[in-house]
């Protein structure tokens, strides 16, 4: 079983940036794929980021996010720059064994989500 808590949300101008963090718990961490996922009201989850062996980004976040993390504190980052305001969202962070995937499904562990609001 794996424990996941996110943090780090809040509400941010646009061009701001923000840190997601992701304490995991529970199992052995080093051998799971962790990813970041979104979701706005009224739409699907969809994938943001995601680390294992090797980072895969989305296309609408890439060059502006950067997932890692810190096998020692059990703990995964999203760090996200130039906010625009479409990437309000609630940021679920989750967890799987395996290589990274990018489908929601393909997950077994979500964190409660953390909001994320960007103004205009």
């Amino acid at each position: 079983q794996v424990q996941l808590v996110e943090s780090g949300g809040g509400l941010v101008q646009a061009g701001g940036s923000l840190r997601l963090s992701c304490a995991a718990s529970g199992r052995t961490f080093s051998n799971s794929a962790m990813g970041w996922f979104r979701q706005a009201p009224g739409k699907e989850r969809e994938f943001v980021a995601a680390i294992s062996w090797a980072t895969v980004h989305a296309n609408s976040v890439k060059g502006r996010f950067a997932i890692s993390r810190d096998t020692a504190k059990n703990t995964v980052y999203l760090q996200m720059n130039s906010l625009k305001p479409e990437d309000t969202a609630v940021y679920y962070c989750a967890a799987r064994r395996g290589a990274v995937v990018t489908g929601p499904r393909e997950y077994d562990y979500w964190g409660q989500g953390t909001q994320v609001t960007v103004s205009s």
